[in-house]
């Protein structure tokens, strides 16, 4: 008996005592959000307002707009901060059919809008919306309820609950098309089974499938205008007033900005040159006016934001919390990059919103409400107190 006691006092040296404690918000993650939705409106109205005014509008028309998303946003972003994580997966179902429902009005009904030879919005009393974007949240939900208790993705019930409507949301938003987002999501899907334990076997077994799947769709399915990204995105020089157009005056961009930049609102690319400144190729009107110092602090605030929701990830208490965690900020984080690589020609082009600071309500409401959900996580989180030897962990 005094052999046991003896051996629980020298466990009990060795292992801290935890304990779950509830604090405010991550003040860090709300400020780097805070400060990217202020350089997306400033970025918005630098690059909308002479467009405006050239059409005898108000030049602000577009900053309104998305101050009114903004507005949308950060009352989700209130409510999921203080609407306890846990209770998020009782709304799965109703979230995914919602999102289905969407997904087809915009796929197969008069309802959904055609922008550029893509159908990925949905106009409603006047307001248009993006399913697409509120699939991301829907997509780490199901996922997160699937593999809180383990990685096995061949549990009946889990495949008919998650990956089935998963499944089903991607096929609809590859039809519109959107294969970028279909990138993201499938992206965001594999970061959260690897997190959760799953097997890294049946990963490559994936990977290897996939290769082969994305070769047979590039002879059968891709449209021709993305294999033409592809061909275009190393040599644009080779059709400079076709595909390549946007990587050339996107580059321009870049190059005219400099280390320091040309200035606030004196962009010379936003003048007609660049198609979608305001929204797929906003970095490159940042990088034109405000150098390679702006591109440096909107890299570094996106990082930061990572780095803290990777954080709050580590640090909540219970699996459903960490994976909720992992796959909304990488989903963000992710699409930052993607963006960016776009606009510098690191990637091929694809058509992806810079969170936080592009143009478009859905994209800005979406991503203030996953920011509502991580800020509401990082409440609650482990905490090591005081050993029997009175140290502090």
């Amino acid at each position: 008996m005094s052999y046991q006691r003896s051996e629980s006092k020298v466990s009990k040296r060795k292992h801290p005592i935890q304990s779950i404690i509830v604090s405010s918000p991550d003040k860090t993650l709300l400020v780097a959000v805070a400060f990217l939705v202020i350089i997306g409106f400033m970025a918005i109205f630098s690059a909308t307002a002479p467009k405006c005014l050239d059409e005898g509008g108000n030049p602000a028309q577009f900053l309104i707009k998305q101050l009114l998303a903004f507005v949308v946003g950060f009352i989700g972003l209130k409510f999921f901060s203080n609407y306890d994580y846990k209770k998020l997966a009782k709304w799965n179902n109703i979230f995914m059919i919602i999102i289905v429902l969407s997904l087809l009005l915009v796929d197969f009904t008069p309802l959904g809008v055609t922008v550029n030879g893509a159908k990925r919005w949905i106009n409603i009393a006047g307001f248009q919306l993006q399913p697409s974007e509120f699939a991301k949240p829907a997509v780490v939900m199901l996922l997160a309820s699937a593999f809180k208790f383990d990685a096995n993705l061949f549990n009946q019930e889990k495949w008919i609950f998650a990956f089935i409507p998963i499944l089903a949301m991607i096929a609809f938003i590859f039809a519109q098309p959107n294969l970028s987002m279909v990138i993201l999501l499938l992206a965001t899907s594999v970061v959260m089974f690897l997190c959760a334990g799953g097997s890294l076997k049946l990963f490559f077994s994936a990977v290897i499938a996939g290769i082969t799947s994305v070769v047979i769709a590039a002879t059968t399915i891709i449209k021709p205008y993305q294999l033409q990204r592809l061909r275009i995105w190393r040599h644009p020089e080779t059709d400079p007033q076709g595909a390549g157009y946007n990587i050339i005056q996107s580059l321009i961009a870049f190059a005219s900005g400099g280390f320091s930049g040309v200035g606030y609102g004196g962009s010379i690319q936003k003048l007609y040159y660049l198609p979608e400144c305001h929204t797929d190729f906003i970095f490159a009107i940042i990088a034109e006016e405000m150098g390679f110092i702006g591109c440096v602090l909107v890299i570094g605030l996106f990082f930061t934001f990572v780095q803290r929701g990777f954080l709050i990830a580590g640090r909540c208490p219970d699996m459903y919390g960490k994976l909720l965690a992992v796959g909304l900020t990488f989903s963000i984080g992710f699409q930052a990059f993607l963006n960016m690589s776009v606009a510098s020609s690191f990637l091929p082009t694809t058509g992806v919103p810079l969170p936080f600071i592009s143009y478009g309500g859905s994209s800005l409401i979406v991503s203030l409400w996953m920011v509502g959900i991580l800020l509401n996580i990082s409440k609650k989180r482990i905490k090591k107190i005081r050993n029997v030897n009175g140290e502090v962990r």
